[in-house]
Parts: structure tokens; C-alpha cells; sequence
């Protein structure tokens, strides 16, 4: 089934999502991978919907990816007398160490390394942000705040500090726990929260190991990360981007333009960039989005994102599958746009690198603005030429041919690819007849229209992209 668009869907599964007609239903809407988060649920849900979503894969013939999201460090204040409290602004409200109950003064804070990180004039925000405290007084155990906004705060609510950096793990005791169950699962990508450095990206590498392991996607959530965000960019194997943690911790108006450095970050390196959270969210209980979130959607396709991901709207929405049907109706309307590929050339990153399959990739954008290709094969190993033809959002689709599976489903996340799982061809000739033969197969040939194949020489070699060859199907 090939999908008449680049940019790629991902839809988070949950309560709403737990058969496998619903997975089906999906994917036949528009879904190119799922997503399991691991917020909710236990491991034997997540089992059941991963073993769910191979049984769809065998069913449609196509590689489907699936996406762990790791929970990350989670910082909360302790409970209180009551459900919860009403913070007024204006007043004088402390957090410290005490295990005792909180009241309308206080509440317990049972994390040491916020006290050491926070300094006066810090903000703080409490219940992912509706209430925001102003630090006044930091002591070993004690937080003095005042309220700027106030707000009702419940037991166990989120806190977070902006622009601060905590001397805390990305990767707790859970996450690693749920690391070694998708490991053993086989996940293809791996996403990991409260990233604040490259550290935190090449310890969990490391962790994994070598070998076939997930690839790794680094969560934007803070801004402190923006502080490092090439360098995040360069150790992680794609980005995403946190709308509704980051939008906490920004100013409101700041945000938008956040969410643009760190896509073009992402394009300039040829990292995938995927835009998370909120895309669509008033669907979770209506059966269309709000014509704002339509313009939101549109403009991350405009800026040559790599996949959109659709979260509450299919995890637990009463219009799961039509979530996924407007957001692929949107994107193949921003793609028809005769502005969108005019964009798209703007957005090509300079190729100053000496790699020769980004070499090939410059001098298939060429080709393409010279002859009417129908479409680019790329032959990979390890998914890296994918990864370099894509970089320059070539007007024609990417068929991209892997003997490894793990591979093909890999690039399920990648602009444009159409993953083909193919055995290496023993010679160019097979090739190319290998790749006329999926091109029709799969609805990409166009009768007397030429395409472009790129492979690596001598076959099978990694990273090795050093063929281009125009042929016609």
C-alpha cells in the first residue's frame, strides 16, 4: 500500500487502540508507525499491542515501525491534608523536606537535587504549569516561594524548574527496566526523556549496545537542552519535539520559534525531526480538529518535518481513526501545494560533507530538477543512504530496499521512504530489474518516465553509497 505522501504519521496505542482490527484500521488510515508509552500500562499491554502490530504487519506486506517512548525522570511534590490545595497569588507557599502533609503553606518535596539546582529568581512550575511559584529564598531543605499564579494543586502534581539544570539521570530505574523489556521485544526506536545533553543520549547508546539495537530519539522537552542542542543532534539518531513539556518551561510566544531551531537543526544534520503533543487534541472528544490545530499540523509539514505523531487523539479519543484520517488528509494537501517543493528546495541543507552517498543525494536533486523522475531507489544496509537522499527532499518518493528488516522498519520514521524489505542483488542488472519489479508492484512506476537508483559498491558493504544509475521502468 503506498501512501500518496512524504511526511510520515506516527499514532500513539492505548485503551482506544488495544485490538488488532483498531491497529489495522490505523494503519489502513494512514498510520506508518506506533507508538507505546510507557507512562501507562503495564508490560504485558505493551506485549500484547507490539505482538498486535507484527500480525498487522505480516497481514498488509509492509515493514511497520514501532516507537518505545520512555517516561524519564519524573520530579512531584508529596500529598496533602486534603485533595488538593487552592494556591492564591500573592501568598508566601514553601516546599521542603518534611515527609508531613502539605497545606495551604507547604508541601513536601522529596527530590535533594531540586534544593541544590534552584537559586533566587528562579520560576517553578507545579501541575505541568497552570501554577507558577517565584523562588525568594533557597536553604539546604527549604524553598521559599511566592505565587505569581495561582491555581489548584493536587497530590503527587508534576514540578518543574526552566532553565535549570538537574543533576539527575535521564535514563531511572524504569526506564531501564522498560528498555530491557523492548530490547527483548525488538523495538526499532527508542525514545528517550529529559534529555539535557549529548550525555544523556550516548549513555543510553551505550547502554543498548551494538549490534541491530533501536535507534535512538532524543525528547526536546527543556529548554536548558537548547543550550545543547547540536550536540544532541549529532549523538542521537533522530529528534523530537515536546510541545507541551518545552511549552511549560517557555514563554508562550517563545515556543514557536524554539520548535523551528530545533527542526532546522535536524535538517542541517539529516537527523529525522519528529513535532510531538497537541497536534490534533481537541479530537480526543470531537470528530474534527479546530481549523488552529489544521494550521498548526500544516505548518510543521511546511518546514520539511519527517513524521507528525498523533498521541491522546488515538491512545484513548473517541475518533482514533479519524485522527489519523484528517492528519493524512492535511499533509497530502500542504504536499500538493506547488509551494511546498518550492519550500522544500529552500530548506536543502548545504552538503559540505565529503560522504559520498550525500555527494550522490546533491546530484540526485540535480537530476531531478532536469529530468521527470518517477521515483529514487536507494539500496541500504544500515539505512544511512536512505537517511542522505532524504536529506535532500527530492521531489520524486524513495523506494528504499534493505535485506534487513530491522532496517526497513526502521525508516518507517524517514521522509519519503517507502521501505521495501529485498535480498541483495548479485549484480546491477538484478538490481535494477529487482527494483522495476517493486516499483510496479508497489504503484511507484510511471511507463516511460525514468527513476534514479543509488547503491553501494561492492554489495552488501556498510555506508558505501558510490553508484548512480538513471534507468526507466
Amino acid at each position: 500500500m503506498r501512501r500518496q505522501r512524504n511526511t510520515k504519521i506516527i499514532a500513539t496505542l492505548g485503551p482506544s487502540t488495544a485490538s488488532r482490527q483498531d491497529i489495522r484500521n490505523l494503519f489502513e488510515a494512514g498510520a506508518d508507525l506506533f507508538r507505546m508509552d510507557m507512562r501507562y500500562g503495564t508490560h504485558a499491554d505493551h506485549h500484547a499491542r507490539f505482538c498486535l502490530v507484527r500480525e498487522v504487519e505480516q497481514e498488509v506486506g509492509r515493514p511497520i515501525g514501532v516507537l518505545m517512548d520512555l517516561q524519564g525522570p519524573k520530579l512531584r511534590i508529596g500529598s496533602f491534608r486534603q485533595t488538593g490545595v487552592e494556591l492564591v497569588p500573592g501568598q508566601r507557599f514553601v516546599l521542603d523536606s518534611s515527609p508531613g502533609l502539605g497545606d495551604h503553606n507547604r508541601v513536601s518535596l522529596p527530590h535533594p537535587e531540586v534544593f541544590r539546582a534552584v537559586s533566587v529568581g528562579n520560576v517553578l512550575f507545579l501541575d505541568d504549569g497552570p501554577v507558577r511559584l517565584s523562588v525568594e529564598s533557597v536553604e539546604a531543605e527549604t524553598i521559599v516561594s511566592r505565587v505569581e499564579i495561582g491555581g489548584l494543586v493536587r497530590d503527587g502534581g508534576c514540578i518543574k524548574a526552566p532553565n535549570v539544570h538537574m543533576p539527575i539521570a535521564s535514563l531511572t530505574t524504569k526506564d531501564a527496566d522498560d528498555l530491557d523489556f523492548g530490547l527483548t521485544l525488538g523495538v526499532d526506536w527508542v525514545a528517550l526523556a529529559f534529555v539535557q545533553n549529548e550525555q544523556d543520549v550516548l549513555a543510553l547508546r551505550e547502554r543498548i549496545g551494538p549490534g541491530n539495537a533501536p535507534k535512538i530519539i532524543a525528547k526536546v522537552e527543556k529548554p536548558s537542552s537548547l543550550e545543547h542542542l547540536e550536540k544532541i543532534v549529532n549523538v542521537a539518531d533522530a529528534v523530537m519535539v515536546c510541545r507541551a513539556e518545552l511549552g511549560v518551561e517557555l514563554e508562550i510566544e517563545e515556543m514557536p520559534i524554539a520548535q523551528r531551531r530545533i527542526v532546522r537543526a535536524c535538517r542541517a544534520r539529516g537527523r529525522p525531526v519528529v513535532i510531538a503533543t497537541q497536534m490534533l487534541d481537541s479530537m480526543v472528544n470531537n470528530p474534527a480538529p479546530t481549523r488552529a490545530e489544521a494550521g498548526d499540523a500544516a505548518a510543521a509539514v511546511y518546514d520539511g518535518v519527517d513524521a507528525v505523531m498523533l498521541s491522546a487523539e488515538t491512545a484513548i479519543g473517541r475518533y482514533f481513526v479519524e485522527s489519523v484520517v484528517i492528519m493524512s488528509r492535511i499533509v497530502r494537501c500542504i504536499e500538493g501545494d506547488p509551494g511546498y517543493n518550492q519550500g522544500m528546495e529552500s530548506l536543502v541543507p548545504a552538503l559540505n560533507s565529503h560522504d559520498s552517498a550525500y555527494a550522490i543525494s546533491a546530484a540526485i536533486r540535480t537530476t531531478a530538477d532536469m529530468l521527470p523522475l518517477s521515483f529514487t531507489a536507494a539500496w541500504t544496509e544500515s539505512g544511512s543512504t536512505c537517511l542522505a537522499v532524504a536529506r535532500v527532499r527530492p521531489p520524486s518518493p524513495i523506494l528504499g530496499f534493505s535485506p534487513s528488516l530491522v532496517t526497513a522498519r526502521m525508516l518507517t520514521l524517514v521522509w519519503g521512504v517507502h521501505p521495501v524489505c529485498m535480498e541483495d542483488a548479485s549484480s546491477v542488472e538484478v538490481m535494477v530489474e529487482n527494483v522495476v519489479g517493486a516499483a510496479h508492484r508497489e504503484g511507484f512506476a510511471k511507463p516511460g518516465h525514468p527513476f534514479v537508483m543509488v547503491a553501494g559498491m561492492p554489495f552488501g558493504t556498510r555506508g558505501a553509497a558510490n553508484l548512480m544509475r538513471i534507468g526507466w521502468a
